[in-house]
């Protein structure tokens, strides 16, 4: 997690892997992401950090990520501030990352787990072209998001690379038939691996 690491926006990096680190998860009911906090920094000499709460503030006082994104997400909720627009990035499996797009940090918590302080954020995802500072959003549906099972599946069947030209860069997971006219995300059937190239000349169009 990477509070404004630009000018625009905020950075999540997430991960719905069984190994994963941090509880990461949708709520289907609420149509939001909750994004657990990260834990205190390990110290060769101190307690494993899945035993500690986690921080708000550093020792000096500074606040933390999570500090951050807590007292952004509390002005959101407490002074109807404009929320935090965040990108989340999904780990597939070990190097490979996933665009999720673009979210706003409605809320955030504090919730107990296995005896411990946790953070928990709530992300709203929207319109990745919509004019933010407009006041513009438009809320997307959750069902429009590819699922990681299924983001898994698809890159071991294509092999890592662009079922047109086998390039193995800059590759985007594509619905075969657009999300917009009715395309499922939730079958690996309806997904392909596509380059940038390949994906752009696509655009909506069913082929």
């Amino acid at each position: 997690m990477n509070f404004r690491n630009t000018k625009n926006y905020s950075i999540f990096l997430m991960s719905q892997r069984a190994n994963a680190p941090y509880r990461d998860r949708w709520d289907a009911t609420r149509n939001l992401l909750i994004y657990e906090g990260h834990d205190a920094r390990r110290e060769s000499d101190g307690e494993d950090p899945k035993l500690v709460d986690q921080p708000l503030r550093f020792p000096s006082g500074r606040l933390t990520q999570n500090g951050r994104f807590y007292e952004a997400a509390r002005k959101v909720v407490e002074e109807d501030m404009l929320p935090e627009r965040v990108r989340v990035y999904e780990k597939i499996k070990t190097g490979i990352w996933s665009d999720k797009g673009f979210f706003l940090l409605v809320d955030a918590r504090q919730a107990t787990h296995e005896g411990r302080s946790v953070f928990e954020f709530l992300l709203e995802p929207i319109d990745e072209d919509a004019d933010f500072e407009s006041g513009e959003v438009v809320e997307l549906s959750h069902t429009r998001f590819i699922p990681t099972n299924v983001k898994v599946e698809v890159w071991k069947r294509d092999k890592g690379q662009c079922v047109q030209c086998g390039a193995s860069r800059n590759l985007h997971f594509d619905h075969d038939v657009p999300f917009s006219k009715g395309g499922s995300s939730l079958t690996a059937a309806n997904v392909r691996l596509l380059c940038a190239k390949h994906n752009l000349e696509k655009s909506d169009r069913i082929q």
